[in-house]
């Protein structure tokens, strides 16, 4: 056997479909041919467009999964195509499978049309700090399927895309403009208020991050069953460092109020009794409580 008769040999043959060397090598050189050609666009022309729009992170990654999405797809098509699998028997296959599995990979492919869906929207991408339910970190990867979020902790989580486009999400990273946050402080009811509200924003200013526009603000909250309640609210860009900058402030503050004999309260309840006399007289008739004076 030479070797043209080895390449055109059928080695498969069952029920008239049949397959042989030259269609599948044909193949593999059609996938091998995507790849390449994906490798030399996005060293070329992509890299070139992505200069010149200054696109952020997120958006490159997202053109690129959808431009690989695409070229996969094509060349997976034509290499079936050319080993004899034809697409229409392939769709119908496919459906009988989703009609027969039913429910239960419905949700596979609501992940998968969801990540598409973010990808195209942009509206959470690589590199976006979210907040998804109880989980929070930044994204590190969207998949086809499922999402990597890297908590605070250094915890990859996999989320499945259909939570990033259905359930409720704080995409932090959204818009570049400041969020807000606030620290809650109550005082005893001795206090001065309007020197508690200066030493609040002497201890906001005084914080690197805390943005002078728009500038910090103290509102006098509630009476408390303990304390005055004030809230200190400062706008910062570097919601990253939140849990830090809090403290800091925390920190500030108590220094401040020391040094202005502002005193922070701790819950205190008052015990009216009332009929103290018949207190007073069970107290007496009580053995032990004799014993133990």
């Amino acid at each position: 056997m030479d070797i043209r008769e080895l390449l055109e040999y059928n080695f498969i043959n069952i029920g008239g479909y049949t397959l042989n060397l030259v269609q599948l090598l044909t193949a593999l050189v059609i996938l091998l041919g995507a790849r390449l050609g994906l490798y030399a666009f996005y060293r070329t022309i992509l890299r070139r467009f992505f200069a010149q729009r200054d696109l952020e992170p997120g958006r490159q990654f997202a053109i690129k999964q959808l431009i690989n999405y695409f070229v996969y797809t094509i060349a997976l098509l034509f290499a079936l195509q050319n080993i004899g699998i034809q697409l229409t028997v392939l769709l119908g296959g496919a459906a009988a499978l989703l009609v027969g599995l039913g429910i239960g990979i419905q949700q596979n492919f609501n992940d998968l049309t969801s990540g598409i869906i973010l990808l195209v929207e942009g509206s959470v991408e690589v590199g976006d700090i979210v907040q998804v339910g109880d989980v929070t970190g930044v994204v590190r990867d969207i998949g086809f399927r499922t999402s990597k979020v890297e908590t605070w902790d250094n915890i990859f989580m996999i989320i499945p895309n259909s939570k990033l486009v259905v359930d409720n999400v704080i995409n932090w990273s959204h818009e570049n403009t400041p969020t807000r946050f606030h620290i809650r402080v109550g005082v005893s009811y001795g206090s001065d208020v309007e020197l508690v509200t200066q030493l609040l924003y002497q201890a906001a200013r005084a914080q690197k991050g805390v943005l002078k526009k728009p500038a910090p603000w103290v509102q006098f909250s509630d009476f408390g069953n303990s304390s005055l309640d004030f809230d200190l609210h400062f706008y910062t860009y570097q919601y990253l460092q939140i849990h830090k900058m809090r403290s800091e402030i925390r920190y500030r503050i108590v220094e401040l109020f020391r040094a202005n004999n502002i005193e922070i309260p701790f819950p205190q309840r008052d015990l009216w009794i009332r009929n103290p006399q018949d207190l007073l007289s069970a107290t007496k008739n009580n053995p032990n409580t004799s014993n133990e004076s």
